[in-house]
């Protein structure tokens, strides 16, 4: 008699576990996810952004991928055309051609994968120049107004309009080049720029006298760029009048040498000498460019001797920029040379607060700790964090806590990731409680210290293998009974201390990221 294969229920109720049974479920397991996705994605796309909001999502992307100066000076002046009404395409117009041709060349095929990414596939982009202001209609003449007069009157408005004072402040403002998102007021100082902020703020007051030139160098995103370029708008706001410009060394030698192809270098020499501010962004791309290198020599010159202000940005220090002609590199010591360095924890949590107010981001201070703890090597990589952060609770509907953000720089955090030690440990902890990690090796009983370093026991305790013995000699050669003392001590009070309790939480996620 051929045996009868039981189902899952029944062999489930004699103990049976057979190889078909656990097939049949995994089949079953993954019909079901299968399905489960499939209803997930059918809820989540076309991706339901407003076209302004698209491309406000793409720029934040582009900002993360190219460097702050070309995001500003190509792509942040591009807006999205409010009267377009196609669903499937995104409008994107330029203030003038020059622009629209580069962004064309340059950008436009990683704009259009973003746009498809955030807004489907079946999104496209359409670039167009901004339509320039027309003559107004004559309107029609009124009984008894003779039709030249109306027209005058017509023309007449037209001018008034376009000589305000308003426009024609707006009209110089986009020669200067800047951004307006460079301010003295959004720039947070600590002491890695407190030098270099003060220099600025001296030469913004007293252009062409104070320090001419002002020679910023710093590493890439540590905010030389939004420095010179608050030199430019706070002078532009003092006096409109002054003919400011900011230009990255790079765009600097595409325009000097289309200058030689059309024939009109001398234009272009005449052109900078004119004006009473020049800022040169990242100068060291000047290497080896023997012809651009003598150009500026010479404006360099004619401006320090009008005692107009001329402003530097590098990477390094002035000496050590490789291809730079040495007389160039003797002028630069004319000025002041100021450093940026990279900043400190403090400074960190205060640009990522600064940065999410700006944004009106609601950023805990524990999340932005724990970003800050992390991400140490520029501005721009907390910035890019930040972002990330509110990207992915937005997706989820959630608030930044520290889980949301832990999952969402969970690449960034594993690759700045070290060993835990005690070491380690002692460090984070002193950070938090704003002590010194001497203090966790000294005999000093006060609460201020004894009660982080009783923390910092028990973390060690918990989150690594090592004895008693070994702990407490790590903390100043205690005995292993202080260490047993610290941990009960502390498991006992997070029971009832919610602050306690709170920072535990808070440093067991920032020591595990």
């Amino acid at each position: 008699m051929p045996q009868r294969i039981r189902t899952g229920t029944e062999a489930g109720k004699k103990g049976y576990n057979t190889g078909l049974t656990h097939r049949l479920r995994r089949a079953r397991l993954r019909t079901l996810r299968s399905r489960w996705f499939s209803s997930r994605l059918s809820r989540i796309r076309p991706y339901p952004l407003p076209m302004s909001e698209l491309w406000s999502v793409c720029l934040s992307r582009l900002e993360h991928e190219l460097p702050q100066q070309q995001v500003d000076t190509w792509l942040r002046v591009l807006s999205t055309d409010a009267d377009a009404d196609d669903a499937q395409r995104l409008r994107l117009v330029a203030p003038n051609r020059r622009i629209l041709n580069w962004v064309k060349k340059s950008y436009l095929p990683r704009i259009q994968e973003l746009v498809a990414t955030h807004g489907g596939e079946q999104m496209q982009v359409e670039l167009s120049v901004r339509a320039p202001v027309r003559k107004a209609k004559a309107p029609a003449a009124a009984p008894g107004e003779h039709a030249p007069a109306a027209l005058a009157a017509a023309n007449q408005e037209e001018a008034d309009l376009l000589s305000s004072p308003a426009l024609q402040d707006e009209r110089r403002y986009a020669r200067t080049r800047l951004s307006t998102a460079s301010s003295f007021e959004n720039y947070v100082t600590g002491r890695a720029n407190d030098l270099a902020r003060a220099a600025a703020m001296q030469v913004a007051a007293n252009p062409g006298t104070a320090y001419n030139p002002l020679f910023i160098y710093a590493g890439v995103g540590l905010g030389k760029t939004h420095l010179a370029q608050a030199i430019g708008n706070e002078v532009f706001r003092s006096n409109p009048g002054k003919a400011v410009r900011y230009i990255h060394a790079n765009d600097y030698w595409h325009e000097m040498v289309n200058a030689y192809q059309k024939n009109s270098f001398d234009n272009f020499q005449r052109d900078y000498r004119a004006l009473d501010l020049l800022i040169i962004d990242d100068i060291h791309f000047f290497d080896r460019k023997e012809r651009t290198q003598d150009a500026f020599f010479d404006i360099f010159n004619a401006l320090t001797e009008a005692k107009k202000q001329i402003i530097i940005t590098c990477d390094t220090y002035p000496k050590d920029i490789k291809g730079l002609e040495p007389r160039l590199i003797s002028r630069f010591d004319w000025g002041l040379t100021v450093q940026i360095e990279p900043p400190e924890l403090e400074m960190r949590i205060a640009i990522l607060k600064k940065k999410a107010a700006l944004s009106g981001i609601d950023l805990d201070h524990d999340v932005a700790f724990l970003i800050a703890k992390h991400l140490r090597s520029n501005v721009r990589e907390l910035e890019g964090a930040l972002n990330r952060c509110s990207v992915y609770a937005n997706f989820h509907n959630s608030p930044i806590t520290l889980e949301v953000a832990r999952e969402a720089l969970k690449d960034l955090l594993h690759a700045h990731n070290r060993q835990l030690t005690v070491e380690n440990i002692q460090k984070v902890v002193a950070d938090y409680y704003a002590i010194k990690v001497a203090d966790m090796h000294s005999k000093s009983r006060s609460r201020q210290v004894a009660r982080p370093r009783q923390l910092a026991m028990w973390l060690a305790k918990e989150l690594t293998p090592l004895s008693l013995p070994a702990i407490g000699e790590a903390f100043g050669g205690r005995d292993h009974t202080t260490v047993l003392h610290a941990h009960k001590t502390i498991t006992r009070l997070r029971k009832e201390d919610e602050q306690l309790n709170h920072a535990i939480h808070v440093l067991t996620q920032t020591l595990h990221s």
